[in-house]
C-alpha cells in the first residue's frame, strides 16, 4: 500500500510542477471536442447574413472565442486543479483523460 500512495505521491508532484502545460491541453481537448457543436449552433444563427458577410465574420467569431477560451479558462482549470492534493491528483487527472477519451471515442 505504502508503494502505491508512494506513486501517486510522485505522479502528483510531478503534475503539479506542470499544471499550466496540463490545463492548457484540457482546455485545448476541450476546444477540440466542443468547438465543431458551437460553430454549428453560431452557423445556425448567423444563416440569414450573405455569405460575404458569414465567412469572415466566423472566423473572427472562432479565432477570437478560441484564442479567448485558450488565455482565460486555463488559469480557471489551474486554479481548480491545485485543489487536489499530492495523493489525489494524479488520480483525478487520470478519470480526466478517460473522460475525455471516452467523449472522443462516441463523436
Amino acid at each position: 500500500m505504502d508503494l502505491v500512495l508512494d506513486l501517486l505521491a510522485t505522479v502528483s508532484r510531478w503534475s503539479r510542477s506542470n499544471l499550466s502545460e496540463i490545463a492548457l491541453a484540457l482546455v485545448g481537448c476541450a476546444l477540440v471536442l466542443f468547438g465543431a457543436d458551437i460553430k454549428g449552433w453560431l452557423e445556425g444563427r448567423l444563416g440569414g447574413l450573405a455569405g460575404a458577410l458569414r465567412v469572415p465574420f466566423m472566423a473572427l467569431v472562432c479565432m477570437v472565442g478560441s484564442g479567448a477560451a485558450l488565455i482565460y479558462a486555463t488559469p480557471w482549470v489551474v486554479k481548480g486543479l491545485s485543489q487536489f492534493n499530492n495523493y489525489s491528483l494524479a488520480p483525478v487527472l487520470l478519470v480526466v483523460l478517460v473522460l475525455i477519451g471516452v467523449v472522443a471515442d462516441r463523436r
